[in-house]
């Protein structure tokens, strides 16, 4: 029997755990529920101690963002099968199963991830990972279910269990072996986009990321940065353009990075033009930070390795979305890589 450890980083988020996690506990038969704090300064330590007195709790000294955060968490916890959950996700009956039955079934499947709807408009893909994750060919992310801001409605059009590029940080299946392999996340990112390297590395490492349909799971998402924070906004643009240098095979990266570069001032200048001033020093910042990060990102590269990995969309998702209107994944007309 392999075990499955569900690990829930929190930081200040005690009022979503009163809220969702009775649903993890009453619904993960077979897993065991860990909650590792993040130097949290809410009372959320005090509450799991009061009303959860027997669940295990990891308490780290001090925020360490998502990706060390997890990093530090998972070293505690022996398990076959890691499972990266936000406090912010209800789960359902049984969610857990199918995922490891279909990781069982397919030994080389090293992360996995269910699907994830939204919290509050259940019949709706969420943004965070819908129905699993791709990137295009200047690595811009997004899923089955949603391109960009625009979200799908579920009607079974991604039922079928397929290999994807990466699989959301919010309800993450990850082999231990794998994840320890690998290094786990890299902790420099802090937040946003360290799934998707991770996941990325764990192509360039010979494994497979796969979406399970049979597990459903609802999320609220952005409870801890909202959507228009300017930290947030540095994150994912930083972490994005550092993702690309490390992983993106010789042949590709000087151009695609010179591409992305380009692409992340006009953005820039848009949000200077919608009066967005924190965004656009944001995204200056942003840069700023990438170009001071490259000699260690060179030495990460060095050590990964780079090729093509599969399940990369080789057509140009900003034209197709915004000049051609095709707002669902079902009407890109581009080919994904093999």
């Amino acid at each position: 029997m392999k075990s499955i450890a569900i690990v829930i980083l929190n930081w200040n988020g005690r009022t979503m755990l009163e809220r969702f996690l009775p649903s993890v506990i009453a619904n993960s038969e077979g897993a065991r529920v860990i909650v590792a704090d993040n130097g949290s300064s809410d009372d959320s330590v005090a509450f799991l101690r009061q009303q959860y007195p027997t669940l295990q709790l990891i308490l780290l000294d001090k925020n360490y963002g998502f990706a060390e955060g997890y990093n530090r968490a998972l070293q505690e916890v022996d398990a076959d099968y890691y499972v990266l959950l936000n406090s912010d996700v209800e789960c359902t009956p049984h969610w857990v199963e199918p995922v490891v039955e279909m990781m069982e079934r397919e030994p080389q499947v090293a992360v996995a991830q269910p699907k994830l709807l939204m919290y509050d408009q259940k019949d709706t893909f969420e943004y965070a990972g819908g129905a699993g994750g791709f990137i295009d060919r200047y690595g811009y992310p997004f899923c089955r279910g949603r391109l960009f801001n625009s979200l799908e409605k579920d009607k079974g059009q991604y039922d079928d269990e397929c290999d994807i590029f990466w699989a959301t940080g919010a309800a993450m299946f990850v082999r231990a072996s794998v994840w320890k392999e690998l290094g786990g996340l890299d902790g420099d990112f802090f937040a946003h986009m360290e799934e998707i390297d991770f996941c990325w590395r764990t192509q360039l490492a010979g494994y497979r990321v796969r979406y399970c349909p049979r597990s459903v799971l609802y999320h609220v998402g952005g409870g801890t940065l909202p959507k228009s924070s300017p930290f947030k906004t540095e994150l994912n643009f930083r972490n994005n353009l550092s993702m690309l240098y490390k992983n993106l095979p010789d042949g590709r990266r000087g151009w695609v990075l010179a591409m992305r570069m380009w692409l992340d001032r006009v953005a820039a200048v848009k949000f200077l033009m919608e009066g967005h001033v924190g965004e656009y020093k944001a995204v200056r910042k942003a840069h700023r930070q990438y170009r001071s990060w490259k000699p260690a990102l060179r030495q990460k590269r060095m050590k990964n390795g780079t090729h093509e990995v599969p399940q990369v969309y080789q057509g140009l998702l900003l034209p197709e979305y915004y000049l051609l209107g095709r707002k669902v994944f079902s009407s890109l007309k581009g080919r994904f890589s093999k």
